[in-house]
Order: C-alpha cells, then sequence, then structure tokens
C-alpha cells in the first residue's frame, strides 16, 4: 500500500506541499497539485483518514444504514440520530440498502477501510455470522433490528408485543376475519418472524384460524396498500379488518377504498402501525401501533457515542415500550 513518502517521491514535491495538496489546502500551485494528483493516481494512494482524525483533521463519522430514505419511518429515524450525533460533533452519513445483501456488504466496507469509525444499522439483509466480522474494525449498533450478536447493542420493540397488540384491538372491536400484511414472509424466521408470532397468538387466543389468501407478503409501500385493497375487492370471502404492519401501507388501503367504494371502518377496518404523522392526513384517519421513533434513534445514536469514548455499556439490549392509538378506522 502506498505511503505519502512515496507520494513525495514520485512527485519530486516537497511532503508539506503533498499534505496541503491532500487537505485541500488553497495555497498550493496549479502546477504542483497536478504532479501531485497525478502520483497519487498512479501509486492508487488513498489517504489513511484514521491518521487524519488523530491530527483533529477529521470528524468522527458514523455511517447508518437504512431500508427506504423515502420511508417516513426512516426519515424520522434518521433525523432523531444525526440530531443526537451533532450534539457531539459527529457527521452521520447516510446508506440505502433496499435490503440488498451486497450493498450492505459495500457499507460495512466501509468500516473495514476506516472511511467510518462505526455503524449503525437500522435494516439487516445478511446474517449474524456475515456480519460479526466487522465487528473487529469499529463499534456497530443494532437500531429496529432483530439479529443478536455478542457485544452488539441493539435498541428496539417487542414486534411480537406490538403485533398481538394491534391484533387484539381488532379482536376486541369485534372484528374476526383479520387480515395480515408483513413486510417480509410469513415464516417462523426471518426479519418479520416475531411480528408474525404475535399475529398468530392473537388469533389462537381467540381459536380463529388463519386465512392464506389474506396474508400479504413483502408489503411497504402505498401502492402496495392500493393493490392489497383491490385484491381484497375481488375476493368473494372477503376479510372485515386488516393488520397492515405499516401506516404507508393502510394509507395506500384508504386512498383505493374510496376509488372501489369500500367504507372504513364499516366494510373493512385498517389498523397501521408506526404512528407517523401521515396517520392524521388520511380519511378516515389511520389507528395505528406508536413506536418510539424519536426515543429508538437518540439511544441508538448515545449507545454508538458512548462506544466511540471506550465507555462499558449498563446492558446490550434496549427495549422500548409501544402502545395502542386508536383513532377512525377501526
Amino acid at each position: 500500500m502506498a505511503t505519502i513518502s512515496d507520494v513525495v517521491k514520485r512527485s519530486g514535491i516537497s511532503k508539506a506541499t503533498v499534505s496541503r495538496v491532500i487537505n485541500n489546502h488553497p495555497h498550493v500551485s496549479k502546477e504542483k497539485r497536478e504532479k501531485v494528483l497525478a502520483a497519487m493516481k498512479e501509486l492508487s494512494y488513498t489517504p489513511n483518514p484514521t491518521a487524519r482524525r488523530m491530527r483533529g483533521q477529521l470528524n468522527t463519522t458514523v455511517g447508518l444504514v437504512v431500508h427506504r430514505v423515502v420511508n417516513p419511518y426512516f426519515s424520522y429515524l434518521m433525523d432523531a440520530i444525526e440530531r443526537k450525533a451533532a450534539e457531539h460533533n459527529i457527521r452521520v452519513i447516510f446508506f440505502q440498502s433496499k435490503e440488498d445483501k451486497q450493498k450492505e456488504f459495500e457499507f460495512l466496507d466501509l468500516l473495514k477501510q476506516k472511511q467510518v469509525d462505526g455503524m449503525i444499522l437500522t435494516t439487516v439483509a445478511n446474517s449474524v455470522e456475515d456480519i460479526r466480522p466487522y465487528l473487529e474494525y469499529g463499534p456497530i449498533v443494532f437500531c429496529n433490528e432483530y439479529l443478536r450478536i455478542d457485544d452488539v447493542p441493539i435498541v428496539r420493540i417487542s414486534e411480537e408485543d406490538a403485533a398481538f397488540t394491534g391484533v387484539t384491538h381488532l379482536l376486541e372491536e369485534g372484528y374476526r376475519n383479520i387480515a395480515y400484511c408483513t413486510g417480509g414472509l410469513f415464516a417462523d424466521e426471518g426479519k418479520d418472524r416475531d411480528r408474525n408470532t404475535g399475529f398468530r397468538k392473537a388469533m389462537e387466543a381467540k381459536q380463529l384460524s388463519i386465512n392464506p389468501e389474506w396474508v400479504f407478503i413483502d408489503q411497504h409501500s402505498i401502492e402496495d396498500g392500493r393493490t392489497v385493497m383491490k385484491k381484497i375487492t375481488e375476493m368473494d370471502n372477503k376479510p372485515d379488518a386488516i393488520f397492515t404492519g405499516s401506516d404507508e401501507v393502510a394509507a395506500g388501503m384508504t386512498i383505493a377504498a374510496r376509488e372501489y367504494g369500500v367504507k372504513i371502518p364499516e366494510d373493512l377496518a385498517v389498523l397501521g402501525f408506526d404512528d407517523q404523522p401521515l396517520c392524521l392526513l388520511t380519511s378516515p384517519q389511520l389507528s395505528t401501533i406508536h413506536q418510539p421513533i424519536e426515543e429508538m434513534g437518540s439511544l441508538a445514536a448515545e449507545l454508538i457515542i458512548k462506544l466511540f469514548k471506550g465507555e462499558k455499556l449498563e446492558q446490550l439490549e434496549y427495549e422500548l415500550p409501544i402502545k395502542l392509538v386508536k383513532r377512525e378506522s377501526t
């Protein structure tokens, strides 16, 4: 690996001037700057960010990986993390993975390359075994995730309790034919495992069976919600309520309901998840499960800041409370 001394030799320029070029100092002649940059390119030289941070030339930087930036849930989570980090003069760089495993590896490689000092993962596509090796390169914090790795702090809610609470609410309101949307698969393993378990337990508590036709997998967006509503209207045997698992999906369903003449909640009760401001903009306003997004983001940032300082964490798992918010759609 090339060093700054190699650049000095190749360019024939003094080390002081090479350093000024590397740090983008303005007081360097065009000719010398071009010679230095050419030498750096020939040698495939990249500045060592760790050394520059030790000299106070770079701020501490956190890489923040989210699923979809356009999802308001992640937008609010990003905002909470960035604001808390900024209080400590820590920069946050956002990465959107869309749950692409290769992209996630590329982002984690930035930790290995010392382009970032730590990572907060709010979505994880790869396995524990895939992620564990990166721990030797810097601290990692899980937020809104459910993988468990030794010595990795995690900030989360109980997805199982949240789903159980939501479905139980629908049952207490008198609905019995409950449909269900999941952001992943309806399986015993995978990222929605806990939420799936909560749904099953709530139905089993009332000795109700689950209709596979009413389970919609891989649902995330407003457009997905519109599609789900269309499918329901085309069914001969229709559900009377749906736990959508997402305010975006629920909002899409309310939009499509007007198009198809479906009355909410008279014909179909709709329950969201997250409690985004979007819930107050739909007609009818959405009942939902409130997630403490602000608190989750702020706590995740606080944990990685403590790890940067070498402090020992009091615990590794932080589970924050959820609550049902009843409005007009159930």
